[in-house]
């Protein structure tokens, strides 16, 4: 097919590689679309707490440290600052408790609106939950942790 290498089919390859390329550029913008922002895929549990307006610090240890994902996910980068979590050990995509530990990540702040984007995204009730910690310099920020062991662990 096009890895072979023939004298006639070397344009026909290029031009089916063009149409592929641009094929997955139109279709990344509809895939974030469906899966941070459109109202499908995600159904947030109805037992969650109602969101107070204004802003909100977050603590991010993991893909939410990356400024290209707060982008994407909230709309923009933010001001963030390096904080660290006392009392916390990173272990894969979640935070476990262990006293001699500490967590470093960042810490921004959000409105209400991109808030409930955060929990889209980290798919709060279903694979998170949101809770409030207190970070290393005595302030409080939201964290998010894994379900499976929030249900397990003491916090």
């Amino acid at each position: 097919m096009c890895f072979e290498r023939r004298k006639h089919g070397s344009k026909k390859c290029r031009k089916r590689l063009v149409w592929v390329a641009f094929g997955l550029v139109l279709l990344l913008p509809l895939y974030l679309w469906l899966v941070l922002l459109s109202p499908f895929f995600y159904t947030p549990p109805e037992h969650l707490p109602a969101l107070k307006e204004g802003t909100h610090r977050v603590f991010a240890f993991g893909t939410l440290k990356s400024p290209w994902v707060r982008f994407v996910v909230m709309g923009r980068v933010g001001v963030s600052e390096e904080a660290l979590l006392p009392g916390k050990r990173r272990e894969g995509l979640n935070i476990i408790a262990d006293p001699t530990a500490q967590t470093p990540g960042l810490v921004f702040e959000v409105n209400a609106t991109e808030l409930v984007r955060l929990d889209r995204y980290e798919r709060l009730g279903v694979r998170y939950e949101r809770v409030k910690m207190t970070l290393h310099d005595g302030s409080q920020a939201w964290v998010y942790r894994r379900l499976q062991a929030a249900e397990s662990a003491s916090y």
